[in-house]
């Protein structure tokens, strides 16, 4: 919808939840989650090691995103599908993230690596 469309914007970080093989769970922020199409989305990859290790072992994970301007908030079931680090989709993550580290003092900080691909299996209002 407009409004889940409206919390991929950056104003709030997502909370992303992976589990590796053995089920050992690891929550991180994502900095950027970004609307692809109706059925998949991207999140920006830049420091988190651990929840790529988690995601390419076991594809499945949980994503909360947050209207920057109501605060509601939205559970998404997410597969993972591919990476991308060059490209139109790329290009434009990478400049929205420059925008957002402007705001928040990490210019110099934030370095798009990968703008990795999820298919959108499920959504609930939380």
């Amino acid at each position: 919808t407009e409004d889940m469309q409206m919390a991929m914007q950056g104003m709030y970080p997502s909370i992303i939840g992976t589990c590796d093989t053995e089920g050992m769970p690891n929550t991180t922020i994502i900095s950027q989650t970004y609307y692809v199409d109706d059925t998949h989305i991207a999140i920006s990859h830049q420091f988190f090691n651990k929840t790529i290790r988690n995601i390419r072992a076991v594809p499945k994970a949980c994503l909360i995103i947050t209207h920057p301007e109501e605060g509601n908030q939205w559970k998404l079931q997410i597969e993972y599908s591919h990476a991308e680090s060059d490209g139109d989709l790329f290009d434009r993550m990478s400049m929205q993230l420059e925008a957002i580290a402007s705001m928040v003092g990490m210019k110099d900080v934030f370095e798009l690596k990968a703008a990795e691909i999820f298919k959108v299996l499920s959504v609930e209002a939380i």
